[in-house]
C-alpha cells in the first residue's frame, strides 16, 4: 500500500465549530496554512500551549474532536492550536527541503508563527510548548522537533516516522508519495538518524523535546518497522539507550518500551492496532507535565 517573524496582532477572528476560534495574520505563514485556537473559558496564569496536528484528509476542526483534548484543557486551562494544511490531501509537508529546514518556507515554519503569537497574545509559558499528532500529524511532530527544538519542550504522536523519512518523495500523501518510507525500505543506523536530525537546524547544541511515541503492530498504512526507526533516530540525538519493555502499559495489549529512565524517550506498541493508534488524552498530559 502507497504512503504512505513577526508577531502581528490579530485583525480578524471567525468562530469555527463552537469551541475553535479562527485566527488570521498570526505572522509569516508561507504556505497559507489555517490557524484554529481553542481557549478555555478559565484560562491558566502563564499557559502552557499544545500544537496538535491532525492527519491526512484531515482538519484542524477535525482532529479537535479525535483528540478530545478539550475537556481537559477546561480543567487544566491550557491553549491548544489545532492547525490546518489545505495541500496535498491535507498532509503536512514533510518531503521537501524547505519543510525540512528551519525557517525556509515550509509549513513548520508557519506552525511556530501561530504558537509565537499565541505566547504573546495570552502570555504563555513559553517553557510549556508541546506538539503532538497522528499519522502525517506524527511524521510533522517528528520534523517539529528537529527544526525548532528550543520551542518544544515535549512532544507525542501516533503512527508516523521519523524526522526526514519522506525526504525526496514527490509528495506526502498517500496518493503523492513514492511509498518507500511509509512501507518501511527507509532503514538507517542510529548515527545516520541523528545527522538527518541535527542537520535540519545546523550548529544547535541546546536540548531537544522528550518523546512518547505510538504505533500499532497491524498497521498496514504506515508499516510498525517505522516505530523501531523513529526510536532509533531520538534515542540517538537525546542520548539514552533501551532499558526496559514493560508490558500491558497503559493499557492491555500495549507494550512501553523505555529508553534510559523513561524522562526522554518512550515508546508503545499497541498488539493488534492498525492506523491509527487512538490518541490517549491522560497519558499526553501526563508526559507534558500538565
Amino acid at each position: 500500500m502507497r504512503f504512505s517573524g513577526s508577531l502581528l496582532v490579530c485583525t480578524a477572528v471567525a468562530t469555527v465549530n463552537g469551541a475553535l476560534t479562527r485566527v488570521t495574520n498570526f505572522g509569516t505563514n508561507p504556505t497559507n496554512l489555517e490557524m484554529n485556537i481553542e481557549v478555555p473559558g478559565k484560562i491558566a496564569t502563564k499557559p502552557a500551549i499544545i500544537l496538535a496536528l491532525h492527519t491526512c484528509y484531515g482538519s484542524g476542526e477535525a482532529y479537535y474532536q479525535q483528540a478530545q483534548y478539550s475537556q481537559l484543557a477546561q480543567q487544566k486551562g491550557f491553549i491548544t492550536i489545532y492547525p490546518t494544511s489545505k495541500r496535498d490531501s491535507n498532509c503536512w509537508e514533510v518531503n521537501t527541503q524547505k519543510g525540512l529546514s528551519r525557517d525556509a518556507g515550509g509549513d513548520n515554519q508557519g506552525l511556530v508563527s501561530m504558537v509565537k503569537w499565541a505566547i504573546k497574545q495570552y502570555n504563555a509559558d513559553a517553557t510549556k510548548v508541546f506538539v503532538t499528532g497522528s499519522s502525517s500529524g506524527c511524521m510533522m511532530t517528528n520534523v517539529m522537533m528537529a527544526t525548532y527544538p528550543d520551542v518544544f519542550a515535549a512532544a507525542t504522536c501516533y503512527s508516523g516516522v521519523a524526522a526526514g523519512c519522506v525526504a525526496g518523495s514527490p509528495g506526502a500523501s498517500p496518493a503523492s508519495s513514492d511509498g518507500k518510507c511509509a512501507n518501511g525500505f527507509i532503514i538507517k543506523s542510529q548515527a545516520e538518524w541523528v545527522k538527518v536530525a541535527k542537520a535540519m537546524y545546523p550548529g544547535y547544541s541546546g536540548k531537544y523535546p522528550k518523546l512518547a511515541t505510538w504505533h500499532g503492530t497491524a498497521d498496514g498504512l504506515v508499516l510498525p518497522v517505522n516505530l523501531a526507526e523513529q526510536l532509533k533516530q531520538w534515542s540517538g540525538v537525546q542520548g539514552v539507550s533501551f532499558s526496559q519493555n514493560v508490558t500491558n502499559t497503559p493499557q492491555g495489549g500495549y507494550k512501553k518500551i523505555v529508553y534510559g529512565d523513561g524522562s526522554k524517550l518512550v515508546g508503545y506498541e499497541a498488539s493488534g492496532v492498525g492506523h491509527t493508534v487512538p490518541v490517549h488524552p491522560t497519558e499526553d498530559m501526563a508526559w507534558f507535565g500538565l
